[in-house]
């Protein structure tokens, strides 16, 4: 038998995809540069999309704050 590899990559994304509704996308470690404030999903590449289907790079974005 053999298996689509992107039906296995369905399987497992819930264990690697975050989603929150609410949290801040921040640019610096001293939270001066917001780049997004709202819904995020968090790829399993590190890749940050938001709501309007922008990605942010993991480069780009130093830490989330989920309120």
């Amino acid at each position: 038998m053999v298996v689509a590899p992107e039906s296995i990559w369905e399987m497992f994304e819930d264990l690697f995809v975050r989603e929150y509704e609410n949290a801040v996308v921040y640019a610096d470690f001293d939270r001066e540069t917001v780049l997004h404030e709202g819904e995020v999903r968090v790829l399993a590449n590190g890749w940050v999309e938001l709501p309007t289907g922008r990605v942010l790079s993991p480069e780009s974005v130093h830490h989330i704050d989920a309120k």
